[in-house]
């Protein structure tokens, strides 16, 4: 990678949290150029505008949210037990990610109606994320361990609705039950809903 790129990322990976706490308005020049340790020059050098800034830090921050959800899945061998471990990845897989809480949630809060280009790029994650379990879902199907009647797309936006919810919910009021009680009934749903009754849990199942 070309010492260009490298610093290009370097600035993307250290706005991504002032963006994810602060909001776009919130995040001031002085907070960026504090944090890349750049004038407004260097930082204006590799990026267009803060808008550019702003979309790239947030893509960064979903892919490594994207990431710690699916975390592990990959070797999960039934399909309802790798949507249980993608739940259970929202609740416990927290270190790692962007200081801020979901990506998600904050830009689709934070651009709501003022900043269509934000508001695209978040958008465009919900979707990704969307189609991800919607495809497992599907998979699942063609397997016989899903219900064949399941509709995978109302599956993936009951769970994604659920989570980011509850989410919202324990980070207003500063504890962990609404996000626990998402997870308990999405474990539950899945089991009583979703599973085909000749597939069997695996070994993930608790």
């Amino acid at each position: 990678m070309r010492k260009g790129e490298q610093t290009r990322q370097d600035i993307i990976r250290k706005a991504a949290p002032i963006f994810n706490q602060k909001g776009y308005d919130g995040a001031a020049l002085s907070d960026l150029m504090r944090a890349t340790g750049l004038e407004k020059g260097g930082i204006y050098r590799h990026f267009g505008s803060k808008q550019e800034l702003a979309g790239d830090a947030f893509d960064h921050a979903w892919k490594i949210a994207m990431e710690t959800r699916f975390q592990g899945t990959e070797r999960i061998p039934n399909t309802v037990d790798r949507l249980k471990q993608i739940v259970r990845n929202f609740r416990d897989r927290n270190t790692g990610l962007v200081p801020g809480g979901c990506p998600l949630l904050n830009t689709a809060i934070d651009s709501d109606d003022g900043n269509p280009k934000l508001r695209a790029k978040a958008r465009q994650a919900l979707s990704s994320w969307l189609d991800r379990m919607q495809s497992i879902t599907e998979e699942g199907k063609r397997r016989g361990e899903v219900r064949s009647d399941v509709d995978s797309g109302k599956l993936a936006t009951l769970i994604a609705s659920t989570l980011e919810g509850s989410h919202m919910m324990s980070r207003l009021q500063k504890k962990e039950e609404p996000r626990d009680l998402a997870v308990l009934h999405l474990e539950e749903y899945l089991e009583t809903s979703v599973r085909a009754r000749k597939s069997k849990a695996g070994a993930n199942k608790s």
